[in-house]
């Protein structure tokens, strides 16, 4: 390599250094190193590019430094656009931008001899033929929610869509008008199912259904009943819906599936029932309606899946329709579930379930953690305060529902959106929330080692008070 800080470094000129002569100075060395060659010089042609693009008519380049400082830079800015590791402070347990439920350190150490290596996904030790995929976790899965049988897919929108495409095809699916909802990312349920291949029987009013408005729509271009989890918002009021039970009674009476788009998929007992509010898979498989969909990185607390639970030879169908095998998801989730319905199976949720340890931390604890955090702030100079938070699932779950909690607000001066975008630009990450002209993080939400990221945020950005 030509060490080009030994030599004079290259003046401004009319012309660009070459690409080469770039790429062998010793400061991209480390960035070489950790990237690779090939990606550091697209960062280099990009930046000549970008350059030849703005530069004005008659000036001449800038010196190989000043050049190099762009090439720094670019790739500083991509690699904080992958995803990262980041603190989460917004109050938000299942927050979707921020990956939703996380998964345990020790969980994932003790996938890793699986995970780097083959494993028997679909192959019979017994027979020595080809298995099913996910066999033994299903049957696990349908155990814990009480059901005949369960199917994974990739995500709850993708088994709605499955059920939908498979049992509703060119043929009506009932549903209320209440329940014809958008959630996170613009999916709208009458969207899904037009694209299904299924017709919306739209019944009731937006605040008020009852059984009777089904049984009037029900006939003999029916295929589905279905009824929607109101993931992300609630009705109050002059309201009123059918009940589950009600509807499976409807279905078996005239023959017509009955499917309960869940949503959230809770697993009780525990402080998550106890918090949310939300009914648990047994209890809505115990309904008696024919099939549930549910999310797995929801209340749950694993990885993102789509849950199907239900009847046997509904589930069946399911399977064997041609659109599931684009649906199924890969090792790495199906390892995961297993981990995570092993742990509610075991009783093991709040001690290997991030999710159930994260709600089930005391108040008094967080309370304590906040003081620490309050006295490091104030020994740094910043005006914070100790303040109660009312903390939320998010995530399209439990929707109106708050957990207590305890957090740190940090106020002017420095002005709120100046502290937030610091704390954004620090490594790791730190998201929080701004409220009454403060920065706020709660404790709900954060790990109990993410303080010490907090105490060195703290102190290396106290310059921002002056």
């Amino acid at each position: 390599m030509i060490n080009t800080d030994s030599c004079h470094p290259l003046p401004p000129s009319d012309r660009p250094p070459a690409v080469e002569v770039i790429l062998e100075h010793d400061r991209l060395a480390s960035l070489i190193s950790r990237l690779g060659r090939p990606a550091v010089t697209e960062h280099v042609r990009a930046v000549l590019s970008e350059r030849r693009r703005t530069l004005a008519v008659g000036v001449t380049w800038p010196g190989i430094e000043a050049i190099i400082a762009d090439v720094e830079a670019r790739a500083t800015a991509h690699e904080r656009y992958l995803p990262r590791r980041v603190v989460n402070g917004t109050g938000v347990l299942l927050h979707t931008n921020l990956g939703r439920a996380p998964w345990d350190r020790r969980v994932l150490e003790a996938l890793l001899p699986r995970l780097t290596s083959y494993i028997s996904l679909e192959y019979d030790l017994e027979q020595g033929t080809r298995g099913k995929r996910g066999a033994a976790l299903e049957a696990e899965l349908a155990t814990l929610a009480g059901a005949e049988a369960a199917l994974v897919v990739n995500n709850n929108a993708a088994a709605v869509y499955l059920v939908l495409s498979a049992l509703a095809w060119d043929r009506e699916v009932v549903i209320s008008r209440g329940e014809l909802v958008q959630i996170g990312g613009g999916f709208r349920i009458p969207e899904i199912l037009a694209r299904s291949g299924a017709v919306l029987r739209e019944v009731g009013t937006t605040n008020r259904t009852n059984l009777a408005d089904y049984e009037k729509a029900c006939g003999p271009q029916t295929a589905l009943i279905l009824k929607v989890h109101r993931s992300n918002f609630v009705q109050t009021g002059f309201v009123s819906e059918a009940e589950p039970r009600e509807l499976a009674a409807l279905g078996k009476q005239r023959g017509i599936p009955v499917v309960w788009d869940l949503g959230s998929g809770a697993v009780g007992p525990g402080s998550v029932c106890e918090y949310s509010g939300e009914p648990t898979l047994k209890a809505a498989v115990a309904t008696g309606v024919d099939l549930v969909t549910s999310s797995g990185d929801k209340l749950l607390g694993g990885p993102q899946a789509g849950l199907i639970f239900g009847r046997a030879s509904l589930i069946n169908r399911l399977r064997a329709d041609p659109f599931y095998r684009a649906l199924r998801p890969g090792k790495s989730t199906l390892l995961l579930l297993e981990a995570t319905v092993a742990a509610h199976r075991a009783g093991r949720a709040e001690m290997e379930i991030p999710l159930y340890h994260l709600i089930a931390v005391s108040a008094d604890e967080l309370h304590r953690r906040a003081e620490h955090l309050r006295a490091v702030a104030s020994e740094s100079g910043w005006d914070a305060a100790v303040i109660a938070t009312q903390d939320t699932f998010g995530g399209g779950a439990a929707p109106g529902k708050t957990i207590p909690g305890w957090g740190l607000r940090l106020s002017s001066p420095p002005d709120a959106e100046v502290i937030a975008k610091a704390a954004r630009a620090f490594a790791p990450p730190i998201i929080g929330t701004i409220a009454d002209d403060g920065f706020v993080l709660s404790l709900r939400t954060m790990f109990s080692r993410d303080d010490e990221d907090v105490v060195r945020f703290l102190k290396e950005t106290s310059a921002l008070l002056h």
